[in-house]
């Protein structure tokens, strides 16, 4: 196979001397390895390891990912970057890892990674050297392709740094990029392994534009250069994809580089504050690539500060917060797979906008000015359809929600952040808001002391005609609270018996769909018509103030029973 690759090769390169013209490598077809339906989340090691990545660093750091919750909130590619082989191929042509930094070779380490629940990836080039000088995969790509597949890998990310490469021959440029990365597409998937194929070339500086051809190539490719973890770095990724949107969808994303969130190390010995982000800039950078679907990749520190030592820059709670944001993490996952687009940018303010899967519309109020500013828009304009209801504006960050009667969606938004809003039509209410009483208690469907924020648990308490008290039942039966801003749903989504009832803001999941039905009963929707039920076997000590609310079997007892006055 070496042979037939360098075979290939050598035709490619001679036919263009001789007038013939090239033919690419595949057909431009869409990918079908049913890779990457969603943008790739997961780290990283050169934007703050460089070259001195090690083994160490590397398991340290997939021990972090996987106790900290980043591994369950969908970061699952860890990926090593250049320099991780030795400088010459072996005697059968075969890449080396360096012996000194990856002494138990990367097939033991893929598996560490895999055993800690993630996915392994390694960096290559479509060029006879690495940007760094090692051994690149041109003329190698079958036999470089079935190493990686048999050490485990699961990610490849291929840069192109010809203008670094010394062993640069006449003739090579006439090879477009997109024939070469098509070498590397075909040989992975002669492999049978599924690996997800990235992108990593620097269009701007090379003339490039692999949006336009990515997507039957890759799962994902570089829009721009490389960039640092300032905040003008994020602004300039930002605004060279915002009129890309039309290339990426499920299965091929464009790329806004790491994410530059957590990174100290680019500020190491430096005393100046624009070189990392502010935490509004990091709610900044996650937002914007949320709705941009770009693969959420860190280029932090991930690992605990004992891991890291005293040379090491962990990021801090504050750090892995922005990570772990759901609601957030949950648009940039969005299974339509629609890239957002923007509504308006001008002076510095900008509003952003992404269709979800659901009917609702993600909204981003970025302000990547030095000072705080009002940025406004309205629902026809970010998309929605006209609802004479009004509309549901759901703050991602602050986890509060509020009503717009008429459209507007408006914030007032900190220097450099961004308020991101999932706005839902609010239904129409089928009925006036009434109380839900337990007819094995008497007591009222109740969350608890007057609560709004995600979470707050449902309870049953002596009716008092509170606002807490009131629910109404939806056109697309939601159960709401608090004038339609808070919906009643299962905690976390599970709809299995046993599982609490919370407030949550309204999102149109299952979990949040029920019935009111002849028999006194209210059930879910879906998952086999659960009960919603007073917890514990209908005895009087299960009847008491502060009871909680769950889904449970249906068995027809009075706790699972309720009536509207």
């Amino acid at each position: 196979m070496r042979v037939l690759s360098r075979l290939l090769l050598a035709v490619s390169l001679i036919l263009p001397l001789l007038g013939v013209p090239l033919l690419t490598a595949g057909p431009a077809q869409a990918l079908d390895d049913q890779l990457a339906l969603t943008p790739p989340m997961g780290w990283n090691s050169w934007n703050t390891f460089g070259c001195n990545a090690t083994e160490q660093i590397v398991m340290d750091t997939a021990d972090f990912m996987a106790s900290s919750g980043m591994r369950d909130a969908g970061y699952q590619y860890l990926t090593i970057d250049d320099c991780w082989m030795e400088r010459s191929r072996d005697s059968g042509g075969r890449l080396v890892p360096d012996a000194q930094k990856y002494p138990h070779g990367l097939a033991e380490l893929a598996t560490y990674v895999h055993g800690k629940g993630l996915k392994f990836g390694v960096y290559e080039s479509p060029t006879y050297h690495t940007c760094q000088g090692f051994p690149g995969s041109l003329g190698h790509e079958q036999q470089d392709a079935d190493t990686f597949a048999s050490w485990g890998v699961d990610f490849l990310k291929y840069d192109n740094c010809t203008a670094s490469d010394p062993s640069q021959r006449p003739g090579d440029e006439r090879l477009p990029l997109e024939t070469r990365d098509s070498l590397m597409r075909d040989a992975l998937k002669r492999t049978g392994r599924p690996i997800v194929f990235s992108l990593s070339l620097q269009p701007a500086a090379q003339g490039e534009s692999p949006w336009e051809w990515g997507k039957s190539v890759a799962n994902m490719w570089r829009i721009d250069g490389d960039r640092d973890a300032s905040f003008d770095g994020l602004k300039r990724l930002i605004h060279t994809d915002l009129d890309k949107a039309k290339w990426a969808g499920p299965g091929g994303w464009n790329d806004i580089d790491m994410l530059g969130t957590g990174n100290y190390a680019f500020a190491a010995g430096s005393n100046d504050p624009n070189k990392r982000l502010t935490y509004d800039q990091e709610k900044s950078e996650l937002s914007v690539a949320a709705v941009l679907a770009a693969p959420l990749i860190s280029g932090a520190d991930l690992r605990t500060p004992a891991a890291a030592g005293s040379s090491g820059f962990p990021i801090s709670d504050q750090d892995l917060s922005v990570y772990l944001n759901k609601d957030v993490i949950a648009v940039n996952q969005d299974s339509r797979g629609e890239q957002g687009t923007a509504v308006t940018t001008a002076n510095g303010l900008n509003v952003l906008r992404r269709s979800l899967v659901n009917g609702d519309v993600a909204v981003a109020l970025f302000n990547e000015t030095s000072s705080q500013a009002v940025i406004s828009t309205t629902a026809a304009a970010a998309g929605l359809p006209a609802n004479s209801a009004g509309y549901n504006l759901n703050d991602l960050w602050a986890h509060t929600s509020h009503v717009s009667t008429d459209g507007t969606i408006s914030a007032t938004v900190p220097a450099g952040g961004t308020v991101l809003y999932r706005v839902s039509p609010r239904p129409h209410v089928t009925g006036p808001a009434n109380e839900l009483v337990s007819l094995s208690s008497g007591r009222c469907l109740d969350a608890w002391n007057n609560q709004t924020s995600p979470g707050t648990k449902i309870e049953i308490w002596s009716c008092n005609g509170g606002g807490n008290q009131r629910w109404s039942f939806t056109s697309n039966d939601d159960l709401r609270a608090y004038d339609g801003t808070q919906c009643l749903g299962a905690m976390n989504g599970s709809l299995s018996s046993g599982t609490l009832v919370v407030i949550q803001p309204c999102d149109g999941s299952a979990g949040q769909k029920w019935r009111l039905n002849p028999d006194d009963t209210i059930t879910a929707v879906s998952q086999g018509g659960l009960c919603l039920a007073v917890t514990g076997d209908n005895l009087p000590q299960d009847n008491q103030d502060g009871t909680t609310v769950e889904v449970h079997n249906c068995n027809g007892t009075a706790n699972q029973r309720w009536t509207t006055r």
